[in-house]
């Protein structure tokens, strides 16, 4: 009775925890780029350092994650081995990320500046990050506990991914910029997100109570290494194609939210952050049917059958993003129209991404008929792994597009009038009347830069879907009745 009673109060405070760790990387994962062009004169070096080094940390965040895992097993104290972490992560990535958003520099100083926090906060997300999905298994021992955490803690993860996409581009763009203009704003919205985060995680970190008994500090731990890791995973020619997969899946699905959408719409239709938080929220409304109906819709229809069916609603979605750029002017049509079709789009996307998310764990029983060993964690780190390599591939296509595109001779514009009006120098309403000016006026964005963007947005992700969809249909062999099988045989043994 009173494991239980643990547990239901578990089953409160952990996932309340993550809601403001989720809206933090929501505003660096989607936002970072977009504050950095917004609020920042850069030219095509400076530009092009800013992605050199969010790719590199990118990468290396990717490298640290396994040690960080065994820095974490090794930690022995008196309040256990995950909640030190928890708390040293979360207080010391609020500070970096109030640094990064507050400290007002310009050109080369700016970069160098934005290196080293942004490394930092590679640094100190990861140790708040595994320490906290790390601590799952000794919250329950059994698999129905352990999947109420995960699943409790997805939903509030999504939340507060959620709130802070619908939100961050209502207060920091347009007429609705907290302070007046940008650079303000985003530097309000980090503070808030800074005292907000660690004051939520205080539900985990004090009202979660670990199952220590189930693990004594003499329980051997599971270790592995960059090494082991890259073994584990070329062996199993299964979990090799499942990853390539999830890759593509994971750049095409990322484009959108990457920036691209938020500077076609500023470009296409006004510098509104209204307009852009509407477009993810319809957009992410498919998510949230998914969140709850998946688990139906799988029982009616197998894997790849659902993928061919969310390929043609996809394509569907895509090919109306694109037909909307056929109507003139700016006009709530024109809007409609693209932000249906991303809500398509973005339905197709996720259903692949639940997919690849099962498809992963499925390798883990593969893995054991093959080679006697299940590598749970291993497997199971790949997810986080691909995820951030993904994240830096995008950060390259989108600020390759930038540059192709001539956005910068835009958003530079907009940067001073920003930091003008920062400055007091204008008023906020001469401030969104030059914008206005700087996009639409006689030198403003041309259709062929706006259609450039809206082609990137569409066609690169629309053949990327279809490539890992084929890639899937091809290669993953492990599909309802064969995984039955596999299990069937691990039984008899």
């Amino acid at each position: 009775m009173k494991n239980e009673k643990i547990t239901r109060k578990n089953l409160i405070c952990y996932p309340i925890g993550t809601i403001g760790r989720d809206a933090l990387y929501a505003l660096i994962n989607s936002y970072l780029l977009t504050f950095v062009l917004f609020t920042h004169t850069l030219d095509a070096a400076q530009l092009a350092a800013i992605t050199g080094i969010m790719i590199a940390a990118r990468v290396f965040d990717a490298l640290n994650d396994p040690i960080m895992g065994n820095i974490i097993e090794r930690t022995r104290s008196k309040y256990g081995k995950f909640k030190p972490w928890l708390v040293a992560g979360a207080l010391s990535t609020s500070v970096v990320i109030y640094l990064m958003f507050n400290v007002r520099l310009q050109g080369w100083n700016f970069v160098w500046f934005f290196g080293v926090m942004y490394f930092a906060f590679s640094i100190t997300y990861t140790m708040n990050d595994i320490s906290y999905w790390g601590m799952i298994p000794a919250l329950g021992s059994d698999a129905n506990t352990r999947n109420q955490f995960t699943s409790r803690a997805t939903l509030c993860a999504g939340i507060g991914g959620t709130l802070a996409s619908m939100l961050i581009p209502m207060f920091t763009t347009g007429s609705g910029a907290l302070g007046g203009n940008t650079s303000t704003a985003y530097g309000l919205v980090a503070l808030g997100i800074a005292v907000a985060t660690p004051l939520l995680l205080l539900f985990t970190v004090l009202g979660v109570r670990e199952h220590r008994e189930a693990a004594p500090a003499n329980h051997p731990k599971e270790k592995f290494s960059l090494i082991q890791v890259f073994k584990t995973i070329a062996r199993n020619d299964q979990l090799v194609w499942v990853a390539v997969i999830f890759l593509i899946q994971q750049v095409g699905n990322g484009l959108v939210i990457g920036g691209l959408g938020s500077t076609y719409i500023y470009f296409t239709f006004g510098y509104s952050g209204g307009l852009y938080s509407l477009f993810n929220t319809v957009g992410m409304m498919a998510t949230a049917f998914l969140m709850i109906f998946y688990p139906a819709i799988s029982r009616k229809l197998s894997r790849k059958k659902l993928m061919g069916y969310m390929v043609v609603l996809s394509t569907a979605g895509y090919a109306l993003m694109l037909a909307s750029a056929a109507i003139s002017g700016t006009g709530m049509v024109r809007f409609g129209l693209l932000t249906a079709g991303y809500m398509c789009a973005n339905f197709g996307y996720y259903s692949f991404y639940l997919i690849m998310m099962i498809s992963i764990m499925n390798t883990v029983e593969y893995n054991e008929l093959k080679f006697g060993e299940r590598d749970e964690g291993i497997i199971t780190s790949l997810r986080p792994f691909i995820t951030k390599m993904g994240s830096a591939i995008i950060v390259a296509a989108t600020s390759a597009t930038y540059l192709i595109f001539g956005v910068t001779g835009y958003t530079n514009q907009i940067s001073d009038l920003e930091q003008q009006c920062a400055q007091g120098l204008l008023s906020e309403e001469q401030k969104l009347s030059a914008i206005e000016q700087v996009l639409f006026g006689g030198g403003g964005v041309s259709g062929g830069q706006s259609m450039g963007l809206l082609v990137t947005m569409t066609v690169l992700p629309w053949a990327l879907m279809l490539i890992s969809y084929f890639l899937y249909k091809k290669k993953y062999k492990l599909d309802e009745a064969e995984y039955d099988r596999i299990c069937r045989e691990l039984g008899k043994q």
